[in-house]
């Protein structure tokens, strides 16, 4: 039992967070009411509010709780770029991998058992390549984050790989993030309105799709090879 425990924990602290309410208070329009504050307290410490947020941003990736969003665009807004897109890729890079090893403790052996002939093909086949799929799932946002944070734990994807590949993977869309997030500040100013959807425009996403491509280029040349 005691392989069930992390997951378990972390399960218990989802419930407590969404039944808290606390998830809601991750809006646009909090950002916009308490900016001088957050300001203020980056100003007044500048070694502890990175640390502050990199932890806060652990637990919301392995909490899986909405509103890395958010949290990204915090980032961009209160910390200098490149250091804000680092927080935000290091905190999720250490939340995603904190659910990763609870999931693949407590379920990867019995997954593995129950396995029929078809999983366990797709499981040989995620293995070999493991890198170029992780890395294709990381730089498009075509599947939830919580969701490409735990799979791999059912493939027996190896740590190491997980680990690098996170960190690799989540820059791009954390260095959008942050960088639009940097842009907040004028946006508050002019009274505009902000929408989430203007970030991710057609050249950032011919961009993203590029590299997820460019990701799977090894499994190409492989098979090629093969042939």
């Amino acid at each position: 039992m005691k392989k069930y425990i992390p997951i378990l924990i972390i399960v218990l602290l989802m419930i407590v967070a969404y039944f808290s309410g606390i998830t809601k208070e991750l809006t646009y329009e909090n950002l916009k009411a308490h900016r001088e504050t957050l300001k203020h307290f980056v100003g007044q410490y500048p070694l502890i509010a990175p640390f502050i947020f990199i932890v806060i941003y652990i637990i919301s990736t392995a909490l899986s709780l909405p509103g890395g969003s958010i949290l990204s665009l915090i980032a961009g807004f209160i910390f200098p770029l490149p250091l804000s897109t680092l927080y935000v890729v290091v905190g999720a890079t250490i939340g995603a991998m904190g659910i990763f090893l609870a999931a693949k403790t407590a379920f990867g052996e019995y997954l593995k058992k129950k396995a029929g002939p078809f999983l366990s093909k797709m499981e040989k086949g995620f293995r070999k390549n493991a890198w170029s799929y992780l890395l294709f799932l990381r730089f498009i946002p075509l599947f939830p984050f919580w969701l490409v944070n735990i799979a791999p734990a059912f493939f027996n994807v190896k740590w190491r790989t997980y680990l690098w590949t996170t960190f690799v993977g989540i820059i791009p869309g954390s260095y959008v993030y942050t960088q639009a997030g940097s842009g907040l500040g004028a946006i508050f100013d002019s009274g505009e309105a902000f929408n989430l959807d203007t970030i991710f425009n057609t050249q950032i996403q011919i961009t993203l799709v590029l590299l997820a491509l460019f990701s799977l280029f090894p499994i190409v040349v492989k098979r090629f090879m093969k042939k």
